[in-house]
């Protein structure tokens, strides 16, 4: 996923770039708003995912900015700012913006939040069909029914393999971290969890017999490798 980063200070933008870059984030950095809005006009690279929004630029107010995004584009906009007032929070989402985070921030929760407003805004990258089925090349996922098939044979999943993979399907390429999904599937946290989470990714290619379709990230998560 492509994410606009919009933060004057190089040195904060620096590293929270390196960390977004290290969970499958392709990080573009304005250092200002004027910086921000030649970034959003139509071009033909693939459009951002979310926007991360200072409030505090040098050159425009954040609010203002924010306002002129949101008659651009429909990008999630998440504001990431020191201003912890109810007020402030208030103000900015009446602006449009989806989501508020404060610094001093905890990194996890600001990737789960860049996750939350991406699956709650953006439109999935496989193909969904009115009776409300993922088609990805040859695997197609019945949400309503729990049922998978490849090429036309039906494949038996266990609950949570099906959970799994339906996961993942919404959202192809993206990198789900572990903990997103064990905390997604399993409704729990990661402690102690890790391994069930390997064994379960490791069935599913089995059983679908495809092992390349669900592609280990390092150090992050898995994601779908949509099929051509």
């Amino acid at each position: 996923m492509r994410l606009l980063l919009v933060e004057d200070d190089d040195h904060v933008a620096a590293a929270l770039s390196a960390v977004l870059s290290r969970h499958g984030f392709e990080v573009t950095h304005a250092r200002g708003g004027e910086d921000a809005l030649r970034a959003l006009l139509p071009t033909e690279s693939e459009p951002f995912g979310v926007i991360l929004l200072d409030l505090g630029l040098p050159d425009l107010d954040g609010y203002e900015v924010c306002g002129k995004i949101r008659r651009l584009t429909s990008t999630p906009v998440i504001m990431v700012t020191a201003r912890a007032d109810v007020r402030s929070r208030i103000h900015g989402l009446n602006l449009g913006a989806d989501d508020y985070v404060v610094k001093p921030y905890d990194t996890g929760e600001l990737l789960a939040r860049i996750h939350a407003v991406s699956r709650r805004t953006a439109p999935d990258d496989a193909s969904v069909t009115p009776d409300e089925a993922l088609l990805l090349g040859a695997v197609r996922i019945e949400l309503p029914t729990r049922q998978v098939s490849v090429s036309g044979e039906a494949v038996q999943l266990t609950r949570k393999e099906f959970d799994l993979l339906a996961l993942l399907a919404q959202r192809p390429g993206v990198v789900f971290r572990r903990e997103q999904i064990i905390s997604e599937v399993w409704r729990t946290s990661w402690e102690g969890t890790g391994r069930t989470l390997e064994v379960h990714v490791a069935s599913l290619r089995s059983k679908l017999r495809m092992p390349a379709l669900i592609e280990t990230v390092r150090g992050v998560g898995y994601r779908l490798v949509a099929p051509a």
